[in-house]
């Protein structure tokens, strides 16, 4: 079964482009490193919870959106692998203009209890 790196990250609306971009950047990256699949999503479907939800979640201020994100990877071991170097890798590197707070960020990893695309 396949693994799965799961993100939930606070964007600005102001910077939805900006995040876009980095975030093509990126994919071209992770997939270079043995990544299977990239997926970027913008909340517009996001219901606030009584006591928890994705804005609280990451703690959003503002006008900030909530972007989930998830990458597939073929198994931990290429995960792990393909992880270190993305993180060596200069291209990853975060420049001044980040288009998001990476303080707030939540993300990990996790293995695949059922997958409908899977036998």
């Amino acid at each position: 079964m396949s693994y799965i790196d799961g993100f939930v990250i606070p964007v600005p609306a102001k910077n939805k482009h900006a995040y876009i971009d980095m975030a093509r950047k990126a994919q071209a990256i992770y997939l270079e490193h043995g990544a299977l699949r990239v997926v970027e999503s913008w909340g517009d479907d996001l219901p606030k919870g009584k006591i928890n939800d994705f804005f609280t979640a990451v703690a959003t201020e503002g006008d900030e959106g909530v972007v989930f994100s998830w990458v597939e990877w073929p198994d931990k071991a290429t995960r792990d692998a393909g992880n270190k170097k993305i993180m060596a890798d200069p291209r990853m590197q975060p420049g001044p203009d980040l288009p998001f707070s990476g303080a707030r960020v939540i993300y990990g990893g996790f293995s695949t209890l059922l997958d409908t695309n899977q036998k």
